[in-house]
C-alpha cells in the first residue's frame, strides 16, 4: 500500500551570526519502509527520533529532502498543488495527540466530521454519513449540534477520530492519538480502533510512545533512534526478543510493578 526508498528529511538551522555557515540537521536518515494493504504498523521510538517527520512525509504534508514515496503504486510529490493531492488525502486519514487542539472550537461537531467530505468533493448526504459515523465511535448522532468544548477529552478524540474515517480511507494512521487520554478512555479508544480495522479492513499506522499500545493493536514494529530505523519486524519478535541495543534499552525503561 505504502513504499518509500531512501526518505530523507534535512532543515537549515539559522546562522550563528552573518558570516557562520549553514549547518544542517538530520530529521530523517535515508529510510525504507513498506506498508502492506491491510497490515497495523506501529512505529515507536523516543521524542526527536523522526517518527512524526517520517508520516508527514508519508502523507505528503512535507517535502523530503530525497528519496520517494508511493502509495498504491502512484508516486506521492509533495511538491504538487493541494488540489492534485485530492487523490492520496481520499485514500488517507490521520487522528492527532491534542484531542483539545485538534478540533476548531467555532464549528459545530456536523461541521467538524463532515469537512472532509465538502473539501474532497464527496457526493452523497453529509448530515447522514456524519450521523452513521459519529454512531461508529460510539457517540449519539444528536451530538452533531454541538460544540468541541461541550464534550471531554476522550469523546473529543472520538470526535477527531470520526473526521478521519468519515470519507472511508484506505489507511488511518494515528500520531500519538491516545497518549492526552487517561487509561480507562484510551482502552476504549484502543478496542474502537481494532474493531473499526476489523470491520472495514483499514491499513493502520500507529505512532505512539505507549509500547503496550503497538503491543495489542499492531501486527509488526519499527523502532527508530536519530531519524533511522534500527530494528523492524512482527510485534512479539521485537518485543520479546529486541536484537538492536537500543530496542533492548527502550524496553527496558518501561515502568514494571514488581
Amino acid at each position: 500500500m505504502i513504499t518509500a526508498h531512501g526518505l530523507t528529511r534535512r532543515y537549515t538551522l539559522p546562522r550563528e551570526n552573518l558570516f557562520a555557515p549553514r549547518r544542517e540537521t538530520v530529521a530523517l536518515a535515508p529510510t525504507d519502509i513498506e506498508i502492506a494493504d491491510g497490515e497495523a504498523v506501529g512505529i515507536i521510538g523516543e521524542s526527536g527520533s523522526g517518527k512524526s517527520t517520517l508520516i508527514r512525509l508519508l502523507l505528503g504534508l512535507d517535502q523530503p529532502s530525497g528519496g520517494s514515496v508511493s502509495f498504491d503504486g502512484r508516486t506521492v510529490d509533495a511538491r504538487a498543488s493541494a488540489r492534485s493531492l485530492h487523490w492520496l488525502r481520499r485514500e488517507t486519514g490521520i487522528v492527532f495527540q491534542d484531542p483539545y487542539a485538534s478540533l476548531d472550537p467555532r464549528m459545530t461537531i456536523e461541521r467538524i466530521v463532515s469537512e472532509p467530505l465538502w473539501a474532497l468533493g464527496i457526493e452523497g448526504d453529509h448530515a447522514a454519513r456524519v450521523r452513521e459515523v459519529l454512531e461508529d465511535v460510539g457517540l449519539e448522532p444528536e451530538m452533531a449540534d454541538r460544540y468541541p468544548h461541550e464534550f471531554s477529552g476522550g469523546q473529543r478524540q472520538r470526535i477527531a477520530l470520526a473526521r478521519a474515517i468519515a470519507h472511508r480511507p484506505k489507511v488511518l494512521i494515528g500520531d500519538e492519538p491516545l497518549s492526552a487520554l487517561d487509561v480507562t478512555v484510551r482502552a476504549q479508544i484502543l478496542g474502537l480502533l481494532a474493531e473499526l480495522r476489523r470491520r472495514d479492513g483499514l491499513t493502520l499506522v500507529m505512532v505512539s510512545h505507549d509500547i503496550g499500545v503497538v503491543q495489542s493493536l499492531c501486527d509488526t514494529v519499527a523502532v527508530m533512534k536519530d531519524g533511522e530505523i534500527v530494528e523492524r519486524g512482527a510485534t512479539d519478535d521485537v518485543l520479546r526478543r529486541p536484537q538492536h541495543p537500543y530496542t533492548r534499552r527502550l524496553l527496558a525503561a518501561i515502568p514494571t510493578i514488581g
